[in-house]
């Protein structure tokens, strides 16, 4: 492209070479993040069966089969569009994580959580209004009164609770502390670039992968949220929705009070998964001497470029 043809579809930068740019992608991908995420539980509890297109999916298991295939693609997806800008990392557990093992400037830290829990709960509105109907009708058909206990199938669209048979935080601290734990190890083996790096820029890819087997090997106990954002922004959009406090602050009969669970463990997990990571691999490849192959993007457009 000649000189005058590059200036002519160069745009003016402004606040586009700010951390405001990073600060709005990961805004963005937060947001396809829910939407896709949270469609697919939505399309699971309420718009297939009251569709008539089937009164059910497949029962438990295949509802949790196309529910964590949806997850897995809607990590993908936020990743793919935010990842040349920000680094995607769409969730403050990643953030934080980054931070704290000085891949990232804490500086920036507050700028992108804030946009993930904004992000999160802007496309929790948006899943509400597109299914909306759907969610009303299934609320009607089964004498659901949101507010009430028995409103977990729709409350559950838009943000996690702890299986029945927990009567304590533990067993759900435990679970989102491994789950997030272990989707901070793959992230981290994913975009290493001294380890088996991902080419072809599928990096956004087998993280959503990461997130697919983390759901349907860990995610049963507490619905995996591994992302405070995922579940703080449409935790609020549910309580104002009108899920009262079975949204907040997360009331359920066996725990209670619930909402920090998914906000301390995810960031704890995180912070412990990308620090095991880095002593038990990084380390001894490094000790090796091991270095990025020539052919491999360093970036990979993925990753926030730490310099």
């Amino acid at each position: 492209m000649s000189a005058a043809a590059e200036s002519r579809y160069r745009k003016p930068a402004g606040w586009r070479t700010t951390p405001v740019g990073e600060y709005l992608s990961e805004f963005f991908g937060t947001f396809i993040l829910i939407v896709f995420g949270d469609g697919v539980v939505a399309m699971a509890v309420a718009a297939l069966n009251q569709s008539g297109r089937g009164t059910q999916i497949f029962n438990a298991s295949g509802d949790w089969l196309i529910i964590t295939i949806g997850w897995g693609l809607a990590v993908t997806m936020g990743v793919y569009v935010a990842g040349g800008v920000s680094g995607a990392h769409i969730n403050p557990a990643v953030t934080i994580a980054l931070a704290a093992r000085r891949l990232f400037p804490w500086a920036k830290a507050p700028g992108y959580i804030a946009a993930q829990v904004a992000g999160a709960f802007v496309g929790a509105a948006l899943v509400n209004l597109n299914f909306r109907w759907a969610i009303n009708s299934y609320e009607t058909a089964h004498h659901i009164t949101r507010g009430d206990p028995g409103s977990l199938p729709t409350y559950s669209i838009f943000a996690t609770f702890p299986a029945p048979y927990y009567h304590t935080y533990w067993g759900p601290f435990i679970s989102e502390f491994v789950g997030t734990a272990f989707l901070l190890i793959f992230v981290m083996a994913i975009t290493d670039a001294i380890n088996q790096p991902v080419r072809a820029n599928l990096a956004p890819f087998m993280v959503g992968m990461a997130v697919f087997a983390i759901g349907t090997s860990l995610g049963a106990n507490t619905g995996y949220a591994i992302n405070p954002a995922r579940d703080f922004g449409p935790r609020l959009w549910a309580w104002i929705a009108g899920y009262g406090s079975v949204a907040m602050p997360g009331d359920y009969g066996w725990v209670d009070q619930y909402f920090w669970i998914p906000i301390i463990a995810p960031i704890i997990g995180g912070v412990a998964g990308a620090f095991l990571y880095h002593v038990v691999v990084h380390q001894v490849l490094e000790s090796r001497g091991e270095t990025a192959p020539a052919d491999v993007e360093v970036r990979g457009r993925t990753v926030e470029d730490m310099e």
